[in-house]
């Protein structure tokens, strides 16, 4: 088999990693891909967007199933294109894509059907929203209404700071059009739980929960990035809280999504936050997590590429879907100055154990030499049987890598180890 895989970041070379597990798999392609993929697939130079070139490419190669793994190819109707094109695919149609891409959609959905999230109100006008601050409590959350690479959530501490937000999103466009519409949010306190899920449209299964580390820096100091690192399984994420995630959130947003002629078929990840009143919705995303990918697929037993053939058949319910009771830990190295400005072009050594460990983000291939070319360089994922265990293989594997300006947090997993002993 053939396959295609768009993206190309430290998410893609972990499923790259995974599909690569299934003996009919003879190539794998990645669009655009990057300098560490390139010893797990072929690289094509097509950026994840240019879903003409895509489908030309996926036709004169004969692919014979495609993953659309980031959100933006997913929300411009990617997966639609190629499906027209006769290639199958994994991922959701830009009709269910909505559900990431308008943060106004899901908020509305989850009112229409009931599924528990933060109290909010939407806006056009940045007049108004202005002046609906004046009577909200504080914290309160302001949310750019579509895609914004991960960074259009504010968290404003002070009535200034929010007013602050909404006039940089509605009037100065630091989003662009993402922006031009705002969701003015209650703030919800609890730990957080990340749950990526399978589904065809009608069954959901549930992947091993995960923590996520969003400040880049110690006991979750400095800016929010991408995420610095995570943990698998979440120990927040109690048998019986997932009993209650499944019956009053996952069930009830696939059924939405099928109500409102939109079934959502590919991964559906539920951002979650477990507050006193029980699970509530952060965020929906239409796409694997990244870098929760790196510790979730490294866990399943089963084979993905048939898990991702039923999502796009509709045969879920009959498919095994298994994964091992060990953690997994992911450690981030990023480039210094990250998320803000950093240099690039640094030469990367790693030891032949850490590679086989490592899923890279940002590097390019310089001639023969792997470089930093992003923020988040890589992550090096270790699993083991126990959490403890796990975190500290991923710590020393992490000691095989080396490249200037480099940094990690150094506390990733602490809090869960501390959840599980209190």
């Amino acid at each position: 088999m053939k396959l295609m895989v768009i993206g190309g970041g430290g998410r893609e070379h972990a499923i790259i990693r995974s599909l690569k597990k299934n003996p009919a798999v003879d190539t794998i392609y990645c669009l655009p891909g990057n300098g560490g993929i390139a010893a797990d697939a072929i690289c094509v130079n097509i950026g994840a967007t240019d879903i003409d070139a895509q489908v030309a490419f996926a036709k004169e190669n004969a692919i014979d199933y495609a993953v659309v793994a980031p959100d933006d190819p997913l929300a411009l109707g990617a997966v639609d294109a190629l499906t027209e094109a006769g290639i199958p695919c994994f991922g959701p149609d830009a009709k269910a894509a909505v559900i990431e891409s308008s943060k106004a959609f899901a908020k509305d959905l989850m009112k229409k059907y009931n599924i528990p999230t933060a109290r909010y109100e939407i806006f056009t006008d940045c007049a108004q929203a202005l002046a609906y601050l004046e009577t909200s409590p504080i914290p309160v959350v302001i949310k750019a209404d579509g895609l914004a690479l991960g960074k259009g959530v504010i968290i404003a501490n002070t009535l200034e700071e929010a007013k602050a937000a909404v006039r940089s999103m509605m009037e100065d466009k630091i989003f662009g059009k993402s922006g031009s519409r705002v969701v003015i949010e209650e703030f919800l306190t609890g730990p957080e739980v990340s749950v990526l899920s399978f589904t065809d449209g009608e069954t959901v299964i549930p992947m091993v929960s995960s923590m996520d580390h969003k400040r880049a820096g110690d006991n979750d100091t400095g800016l929010n990035t991408g995420g610095m690192g995570t943990i698998a399984p979440n120990p927040v994420y109690t048998p019986e809280v997932a009993e209650r995630c499944m019956k009053e959130i996952f069930l009830p947003t696939i059924a939405a999504m099928k109500a409102e002629g939109r079934p959502f078929k590919g991964c559906l990840y539920f951002g979650l936050m477990v507050t006193a009143d029980g699970p509530k919705v952060i965020e929906y995303n239409c796409r694997f997590g990244d870098p929760e990918t790196q510790v979730v697929l490294p866990l399943l037993e089963s084979d993905l590429l048939t898990i991702m053939q039923a999502t796009t058949n509709g045969t879920l319910a009959q498919t095994e879907v298994k994964f091992s009771d060990g953690c997994a830990c992911c450690v981030v190295l990023a480039s210094a100055g990250y998320p803000a400005s950093y240099q690039k072009g640094f030469p990367i050594t790693m030891t032949e154990e850490t590679r086989k460990h490592t899923f890279v983000a940002g590097a390019k291939l310089a001639v023969d030499t792997l470089v930093t070319s992003g923020g988040r360089v890589l992550g090096v994922t270790a699993t083991a049987p126990t959490l403890k265990q796990a975190i500290d293989e991923a710590y020393r594997l992490t000691e095989g890598v080396q490249f200037e300006n480099s940094f990690c947090r150094r506390d990733i997993g602490r809090r869960a180890l501390e959840a599980m002993e209190g």
